[in-house]
């Protein structure tokens, strides 16, 4: 492999994606961790955590970020070492920084924040999953959605039996005949994208009254908590947890919401650009991917933003690669060189060096 080659890592605090400069896509994909299963003494580290013979039910994890943060670089850089030389079969003899910190607003929470929140709504209500990371991830990229009418979403989550369009089942794996959670009714779980905007399902031409008011009045086998089978239902959680993005405020958490996060950072840029910049608002990262993210996004967006300004809002193609693939593209430009902190500039300048080049 050629002396130059430059690698692209996207640092996820919840998975990181790595490979090399000009690529479409990274070569890998793992989570940004250790965990430990409650069979083994030994810590699994990222590639590792993915292999479907691994059983992770309640495995003690370890992260390296926390809310955003580095808390443990010692761990962060074990987990490098192990994807570039395990994973890219590379060994690094020097390498470069580049930042962007140009009109750039936080956010305290992310998907883990999400994770957590809905551990707790679970533990409450139907059973302690408070240990079960890695499950409820997978709960909540399955099932959950953002909802564009929290009032009357509330309304219908309150119903009984089948007039619940949101409440479905999940179905915790038992260590045996299998080692993953899963979605016990796939089709009742999607039925909320088909409600009208008075929160009704249509109705079929070939479903005549009867049919209807005895599905109605009969509750669904397959929608039956199973509690021998280890299984719990969700209703409005599926669309409480998104919430979190959009009003913290809501939660008791001191934090303004994604919308006013945009025209904050937007107001922080010269006014010339202002136009530009809501016309350009692109979703990247897992948690855009919640169904009715783009449309409750530009819900909220619009009555913030001066009417003579468009809001457009562009959906990636993969928003977990989409920033992967912008690194790789400048990484394979011409003047990639010259935007960088080497490894030699900084052990010389220290971190002052950064913050000349990059801190305006």
């Amino acid at each position: 492999m050629s002396s130059n080659v430059v690698v692209v890592l996207d640092n996820g605090a919840g998975q990181i994606k790595a490979g090399f400069a000009g690529e479409r896509d990274p070569t890998t994909i793992v989570p940004n961790c250790t965990a430990r299963p409650l069979s083994s003494k030994k810590f699994l580290i990222a590639d590792q955590l993915l292999s479907p013979s691994e059983d992770l039910t309640s495995a003690v994890l370890r992260r390296p970020f926390d809310r955003g943060y580095l808390i443990n670089p010692d761990l962060q850089s074990s987990i490098w070492s192990h994807i570039f030389s395990s994973l890219l079969h590379i060994t690094p003899s020097s390498s470069s920084n580049f930042t962007v910190n140009y009109g750039v607003k936080r956010m305290d929470l992310g998907g883990k924040a999400l994770t957590n929140y809905l551990k707790e709504l679970v533990s409450y209500r139907s059973v302690n999953v408070m240990d079960e990371t890695f499950l409820i991830d997978d709960v909540k990229e399955k099932l959950c959605f953002v909802s564009s009418d929290v009032a009357r979403d509330l309304q219908i989550a309150r119903r009984r039996g089948n007039d619940n369009h949101f409440r479905c089942t999940y179905v915790l794996p038992d260590g045996i005949t299998h080692t993953r959670g899963y979605v016990k009714d796939p089709i009742e779980a999607q039925k909320y994208l088909t409600l009208s905007e008075d929160g009704e399902l249509p109705q079929s031409e070939e479903t005549d009254e009867a049919d209807q008011t005895e599905a109605k009045n009969k509750p669904s086998e397959r929608s039956k908590v199973d509690l021998a089978k280890n299984e719990f239902s969700l209703s409005n959680e599926r669309f409480l947890v998104p919430e979190m993005i959009f009003r913290p405020a809501d939660l008791g958490m001191n934090q303004a919401g994604l919308a006013e996060c945009i025209v904050r950072a937007v107001n922080s840029c010269h006014p010339h650009l202002h136009p530009v910049l809501y016309e350009s608002i692109i979703l990247t990262g897992g948690s855009t991917l919640f169904p009715g993210f783009a449309k409750r996004l530009e819900n909220d967006l619009r009555p913030l933003v001066p009417d003579v300004y468009q809001v457009k809002i562009t959906t990636q193609e993969d928003p977990i690669l989409g920033v992967w693939r912008g690194g790789s593209l400048l990484a394979s430009s011409p003047d990639f060189d010259a935007m960088c902190v080497t490894k030699a500039e900084y052990e010389e300048h220290g971190s002052s060096r950064c913050r000349r080049r990059f801190f305006h």
